[in-house]
């Protein structure tokens, strides 16, 4: 499935919340240098979905707060 997801990086907390409209707000500790925080949004996503981190590949949004991700459960 696709999924879009609001990252909030630099947080000081690690959270993941689905909105009303169906997409997602996650929060991570990590800056947003290097692709530190595009990690730990995974990592994040993986624990809340229950999967693998493999199984999460960032599809769009790269450098951007907006992304969008495929998660195979």
């Amino acid at each position: 499935m696709k999924i879009s997801v609001k990252v909030k990086a630099g947080s000081g907390r690690e959270k993941v919340e689905k909105a009303e409209d169906g997409s997602y707000a996650v929060w991570v500790r990590a800056k947003p240098a290097d692709g530190k925080a595009n990690e730990a949004v995974i990592k994040a996503l993986a624990a809340h979905f229950d999967t693998a981190k493999s199984n999460i590949t960032l599809l769009t949004g790269r450098t951007s707060k907006h992304k969008i991700f495929s998660v195979d459960v």
